[in-house]
């Protein structure tokens, strides 16, 4: 009676393996590109073999009769880029192509950040391996979810000893379950009320599985020194490498602080603390309403004001989600404010009245960017993602290389690229994806240095790049240089 059964499996196995699509025989040649071989080192000449999943040869490679060769002369060929910090956790599940990311040569994303992820993670990981996504991605597990499991409603107060251990166990499970880190928010609601113990706890969880410590800081404006000290303490006494999450300084009353922060790092990293950043090429940030009132005092006169004066006004506060005032979305809050009859402060109260209000702050300075991209330990990523209301979303990878590498010079191709590619697989303990060498996974990016640009604005965040000529995910084609694949080759990658 076995027999029969054992013949059905085989031939329902037969049939799944035939409705998904496989690079494992595939093999094709890119020649004539300028290699970025992810290092940092000088472009060369030279060519990539990809057989399968797998980059096999490097440089001088010749075609073997009846091989596919894409012609790559007069372009660039780099590893894949890989966003530490992207925000496309359920974009991917609406939109496996992942137009934006691929468009702009994101070929592996991290997503579970500023403390929120899907929870459990292993549910999670079930919906894209039944639905492949065009990228690979990578998930870290966020300390307010944890929190919000183990504490409920009742999030506003520090967290008692055995709610604490309660949380490390859920750390450890999620760990196991293949998370390659913690993530906080702590400048955000659940996890603002956490104090330094219990981040720690958790991050030696993290730490002691081999995962890193990504965050959000408590504070990106007026205290940033102290917030910036905090994620530092952090990582030195939970012995694990810290992130600081899209450095920058985002009020009037920082800028030109830079020089400060950067103090602050290599102060650490000579003391042996492994920090690192990253930072996205824009000079307007994006979160809720709540972040410009600190003490939380949200329909406080005094506290509103201050906020407000912080960034340099409600002109500076652009509105991308307000479900009671929908006619004002991508309008400033002063002119919402004008368009009611109401004082800017007024304004401000209705909108942090709504929980899920969204809202891009234009408050920050070129210097301090560029002070922060100079850093060899500042990496490239998005905060973007998959239908994201910010022009990141669409548009960082080809900014950079556009307007600061090509246009402003404020760093070589080569050392760009490595940011992009080595560094952050480097954070994340990716070791198979990163640099172009044979053995490693063949997440390819061909695009052309001369016209590579973002086209995505504040007004049109969605508008597509230029200049990203083919894409490659696991050898399988994900961007032709005008639109997605037809292959989904990602895969959920697990530590």
């Amino acid at each position: 009676m076995s027999r029969p059964v054992r013949v059905c499996s085989l031939l329902v196995f037969v049939a799944l393996a035939a409705a998904v699509p496989s690079t494992q025989s595939r093999s094709f040649v890119i020649t004539g590109a300028q290699l970025a071989d992810g290092t940092g080192g000088a472009l060369r000449a030279g060519a990539v073999r990809v057989e399968g999943d797998t980059i096999t040869a490097v440089g001088a490679v010749t075609p073997r009769a009846g091989e596919t060769v894409v012609d790559g002369r007069g372009l660039v060929l780099a590893p894949g880029f890989i966003d530490a910090h992207n925000h496309s956790t359920e974009g991917l599940l609406k939109e496996p192509a992942s137009t934006t990311q691929v468009s702009q040569g994101i070929t592996t994303l991290a997503v579970g950040q500023d403390g929120s992820s899907p929870w459990p993670l292993a549910g999670y990981f079930e919906k894209l391996r039944a639905n492949p996504p065009a990228v690979n991605v990578v998930t870290l597990a966020g300390h307010a979810t944890i929190r919000e499991q183990v504490m409920g409603a009742d999030y506003k107060r520090r967290a008692r000893p055995a709610e604490n251990a309660r949380m490390r166990t859920l750390m450890d499970e999620a760990m196991a379950a293949g998370a390659f880190g913690l993530s906080s928010g702590l400048e955000y609601e659940v996890g603002s009320y956490s104090d330094i113990e219990e981040v720690v706890e958790l991050a030696r969880a993290a730490g002691a599985k081999g995962g890193y410590y990504i965050s959000h800081i408590r504070d990106e404006a007026d205290l940033t020194m102290d917030a910036v000290k905090e994620a530092i303490a952090i990582g030195e006494r939970a012995k694990l490498p810290v992130q600081i999450t899209h450095i920058k300084l985002g009020t009037v009353g920082v800028w030109g602080k830079a020089g400060d922060v950067v103090a602050l790092v290599e102060a650490a990293r000579k003391r042996g603390v492994d920090v690192t950043a990253d930072a996205y090429p824009y000079l307007a940030w994006q979160s809720t309403p709540r972040v410009l009132v600190p003490n939380k005092q949200y329909d406080d006169p005094v506290s509103v004001k201050r906020g407000l004066d912080d960034i340099g006004g409600a002109k500076n506060v652009q509105i991308t989600r307000w479900k009671a005032y929908p006619q004002y979305i991508g309008k400033r809050l002063d002119e919402m404010a004008r368009g009611e009859g109401i004082s800017d402060i007024e304004a401000y109260v209705r909108f942090a009245k709504d929980d899920d209000a969204g809202m891009i702050g234009h408050a920050m300075i070129e210097a301090d960017l560029r002070t922060f991209y100079q850093q060899p330990w500042v990496m490239v990523a998005s905060d973007g993602g998959i239908a994201n209301n910010h022009p990141r979303g669409a548009g960082t990878f080809p900014r950079v290389l556009g307007l600061y590498v090509r246009e402003k010079q404020w760093m070589t191709l080569p050392e760009a690229i490595r940011k992009m590619t080595s560094m952050p697989a480097a954070r994340m303990g990716l070791k198979d994806r990163g640099t172009l060498a044979p053995g490693m996974k063949a997440d390819l990016v061909l695009f052309d240095p001369a016209t590579v640009i973002d086209h995505s604005t504040f007004e049109q965040p969605r508008a597509l790049a230029t200049g990203i000529a083919k894409v490659w995910v696991n050898g399988g084609l994900v961007w032709t240089g005008t639109a997605p694949g037809t292959e989904r080759p990602g895969r959920v990658l697990t530590r």
